[in-house]
């Protein structure tokens, strides 16, 4: 003889019988409107506007003034720090009849170091970074060397990089390719070994070899990781410019500041201190351009309003 039972399985997947699930209260699902947060006043769009008018550039483009207005007003003197007037002066004078170069040529070149050291840079470590997040084997390669360099300052690096390379280009470009290079390692070796686990399991069962499991998983999921590793890049490439060229430079940005500081140009240090300050503003607007076009896939939390 067959005996037939009818079991109810509850929302957690647990076993009961008939009688007990008559009983019992039955499984409600979760209220959504009651936990729910209550919804914030919106602010018109014309105050948020006036919040924030100009972005990422209000607050430093506030400062400024308050910096001229103080300034103007004998609050901060002369011999401290000049005005902001008086730095777009100086900018202007050496733009036009700068000695030994104009602020054009010495922008120029600076430019042109920083950016040949950090396609330099970031082409190593990205290639080195995919080949340590993808085998084990180049994890042990190359992460004790990236994480010596992330240690070491650019200042102790210096000395070594005149002697090995001399006073020309070749040891300015290194320096700032490894200060571009090693923050572009760290974070695509973290982006890709952070894909989820999963992902790759449900690629690998739908039949994907190992180059398409690369390009259409693990290399697109790493890409966060990827822009966050380029913005500490630029910002590095900035900072190592700003090493290689104190010392035994002609030209440049890094040379016309130790200029400034010979002959007590106040105004020309500045210029220097405001010139560095544009690119990592620009550099940072790359890189949240690159994130709105690459990105459109992750929807993220922008902030609230």
């Amino acid at each position: 003889m067959t005996v037939t039972t009818n079991v109810a399985v509850d929302a957690r997947g647990a076993l009961s019988s008939p009688s007990a699930a008559s009983t019992s209260e039955p499984e409600s699902f979760i209220d959504t409107e009651t936990f729910a947060p209550p919804a914030a006043p919106r602010l018109p769009l014309a105050l948020r506007r006036l919040r924030s008018p100009l972005g990422i550039y209000t607050t430093p483009l506030v400062l400024l003034a308050a910096w001229q207005v103080a300034s103007s007003l004998g609050a901060l003197s002369e011999t401290l720090a000049a005005s902001p007037v008086e730095v777009t002066k100086a900018a202007v004078h050496l733009w036009q009849v700068g000695a030994p170069s104009t602020l054009g040529e010495d922008l120029r070149v600076s430019l042109t170091r920083a950016l040949v050291g950090l396609v330099i840079g970031a082409s190593i470590g990205g290639v080195a970074a995919t080949f340590a997040g993808l085998s084990r084997f180049g994890e042990q390669l190359f992460n004790g060397p990236v994480q010596i360099l992330n240690t070491v300052p650019f200042l102790a690096l210096l000395p070594l990089m005149i002697i090995w390379f001399g006073i020309g280009e070749m040891s300015k470009v290194l320096l700032i390719a490894i200060g571009a290079g090693v923050p572009v390692y760290i974070n695509l070796f973290a982006g890709i070994r952070s894909v989820d686990q999963r992902l790759v399991e449900m690629a690998a069962a739908a039949g994907a070899g190992r180059w398409r499991l690369i390009r259409r998983v693990l290399l697109p999921g790493a890409l966060p990781g990827a822009l966050v590793g380029l913005r500490f890049a630029l910002a590095y490439s900035v900072l190592g410019l700003v090493v290689a060229e104190q010392i035994n430079a002609s030209s440049g940005l890094g040379f016309m500041v130790t200029q400034a500081q010979t002959y007590q140009r106040i105004d020309e240090m500045f210029l220097g201190l405001a010139i560095y300050a544009i690119l990592g503003l620009s550099a940072d607007q790359v890189v949240r351009l690159l994130e709105r076009v690459l990105l459109t896939w992750r929807p993220a939390f922008g902030g609230a309003r």
